[in-house]
């Protein structure tokens, strides 16, 4: 989709040194920001005015947890806040009946109203964790889209064209592949663009993947006779395995509501080279200390120290600076073959009872045959020995298990 100015102000504002500061600010660690000049004169006349962009995050309740990938955005967000910005926190509350098709090669199941509001309670409670809870005005985008029934979506999909729906990439793999389309996934882009003149947004962000969506509101305010938003794109964060985006369904993520240790855990498995990426996304720390990193790093100094205090910068945002500590003590005491100071109380019947059974029921492995395996691998260990028999029967006593690095348990076998 083609991007061309607007002639949205009769005269261009110089820009100030704060403005230009705040587009500074703005463009850290960006993927686009499209239109700059746009943007910067937005900025300007906010300054000029006293009145605050309108800056929207459009979030679709699809899962009940957030994780870091979620937050690079949200740290964007909480940037522009404190800017003074007026930042809208918008759960797709209908948009979720719809299912975002962004990336998607088929048809996205749909949630039911029940599991949206489920999942919607905990994530603005999620999303305070980064955003100022009290200068962010939260919307639910079923207070419009709800009330526009059957003729409002008639006069709404008439404002835009199929060629153009198809323009987006993913809709024409799609397509050309013969691999089917629900009519109702073409309403996607078009919810979203509209949410966008509801709010009369001046910013929306979102990841890559959303381009195409954030394009659309654009085009759709400038239907509606209102002034174009300008977009934000960040990039999107790579998982554990640092290939694919992070993503609670390939298990690859970081939740931000998980215990402290895991964070850091997770955070110390991340390899040097994505440790950099992680840094540039989700760090805090000025670029100039990130750049003094690397040059040390060059220069000999282990990436082990420099990963240790991302992972406790992370741990400490979301918990707290004792919560760091305490992480990095655990982990310590890990490395030297210590047994975590948090670990589960599991209490089991049947002894003796199967090695398989036993972490199956212990939660540490989700399966008798993954656990078997893991046994194969020379992953699981009772009190510190490496079991190496999947006959092997447990007898009745109370023993510390270990499967893999992180997952503990001590457990009461009856």
């Amino acid at each position: 989709m083609n991007v061309s100015p607007t002639n949205q102000a009769a005269s261009v504002l110089p820009l100030s040194d704060a403005v230009q500061e705040a587009l500074t600010v703005t463009k850290r660690g960006v993927d686009e920001l499209l239109i700059e000049s746009e943007f910067a004169q937005k900025l300007a006349r906010a300054e000029q005015t006293g009145k605050p962009l309108r800056i929207k995050l459009g979030l679709d309740p699809t899962a009940p947890d957030l994780h870091l990938g979620h937050t690079v955005v949200l740290n964007k967000m909480r940037q522009l806040q404190d800017l003074g910005h007026q930042v809208i926190f918008l759960i797709g509350d209908f948009t979720s009946m719809i299912g975002d098709p962004s990336g998607r090669n088929i048809t996205r199941p749909p949630l039911t109203r029940e599991q949206i509001e489920e999942n919607a309670k905990t994530y603005f409670q999620q999303a305070s964790l980064v955003l100022d809870p009290a200068k962010t005005e939260i919307r639910y985008n079923s207070e419009w889209c709800d009330p526009l029934g059957a003729r409002g979506m008639i006069e709404l999909s008439a404002k835009y064209t199929v060629a153009r729906i198809l323009e987006r990439e993913d809709f024409t793999k799609r397509f050309q592949s013969n691999t089917p389309i629900s009519l109702h996934e073409f309403l996607y882009p078009l919810m979203q663009g509209y949410d966008s003149v509801a709010l009369k947004s001046d910013l929306e962000l979102g990841g890559t993947d959303q381009k195409f969506n954030l394009l659309v509101g654009r085009e759709l305010q400038k239907s509606y006779g209102q002034e174009q938003q300008c977009i934000l794109t960040m990039p999107l964060l790579e998982g554990l395995d640092g290939v694919e985006k992070m993503s609670k369904s390939k298990g690859n993520y970081i939740g931000i509501t998980e215990p402290g240790n895991t964070m850091f855990a997770k955070l110390m498995s991340i390899s040097d080279v994505m440790m950099w990426r992680y840094y540039e996304l989700l760090s805090f720390r000025s670029l100039g200390e990130i750049a003094q990193f690397r040059k040390e790093v060059e220069e000999g100094r282990n990436p082990r120290d420099i990963k240790v205090l991302l992972g406790q910068e992370i741990v400490e945002r979301f918990h707290s600076r004792q919560a760091a500590e305490d992480a990095l003590a655990d982990f310590v005491n890990r490395s030297k073959g210590g047994i975590p100071d948090d670990i589960p109380e599991v209490a089991l019947s049947g002894a003796p009872l199967g090695i398989g059974q036993l972490l199956k029921q212990a939660n540490l492995c989700a399966s008798t045959s993954e656990a078997l395996r893991m046994v194969e691998q020379g992953g699981v260990r009772i009190d510190g020995a490496v079991i190496s028999d999947k006959a092997l029967k447990v007898e009745a006593g109370t023993s510390v298990v270990q499967v893999g690095k992180r997952k503990f348990a001590r457990v009461t076998l009856s």
